[in-house]
This record gives structure tokens, C-alpha cells and sequence, in this order.
């Protein structure tokens, strides 16, 4: 799973499948989460609140960069890193 971004401890992976919605794992102190991009929810797992919203914050503010990851995941290209 490549990397996307790191922030405040906070790792943004992307894993493409077929039959899934554009959707990403957040990895944050051995915790991981998977976040669907549209609607933005956590469709799996667990973080503590404060990092949830870190997460849902990122997330809006880079909604177009993850589709366009999910794009190229598509593809079979290597996603491009988003800036933190």
C-alpha cells in the first residue's frame, strides 16, 4: 500500500479494489482506520476521537487529491503523495 501523506503521526495509505468505493487506511499509533473519500465516513476500525477528526479534517481538504490517488490506483500507477 503506498504512502499518500504523514501528519502528526497520522499515515494515509491507499489500497485499490474493484468492488470498493474510493477509500483509504489511516494508520496512527498500531490503530488503523479505513475512510471512505465520498461520503467522507470511517467504514472500518478505530482511533481515538482527536485523531478521527485530524483525519476528517485532512480528508476535506484533500477530497480531490485522494480521488485522483484512486484514480491512478485504478490503473495500476503509483498514487502521487499529497502535501500534509
Amino acid at each position: 500500500m503506498p504512502v499518500l501523506a504523514r501528519f502528526y503521526g497520522i499515515v494515509i495509505r491507499m489500497l485499490f479494489s474493484k468492488a470498493l468505493p474510493a477509500r483509504f487506511h489511516a494508520f496512527y499509533g498500531g490503530e488503523e482506520v479505513v475512510v471512505e473519500v465520498f461520503p467522507l465516513r470511517i467504514v472500518g476500525g478505530s482511533v481515538p476521537p482527536p485523531v478521527a477528526d485530524r483525519i476528517f479534517e485532512w480528508a476535506r481538504l484533500h477530497r480531490r487529491e485522494l480521488l485522483d490517488a484512486w484514480q491512478h490506483c485504478r490503473v495500476a500507477q503509483r498514487p502521487l503523495p499529497i502535501t500534509a
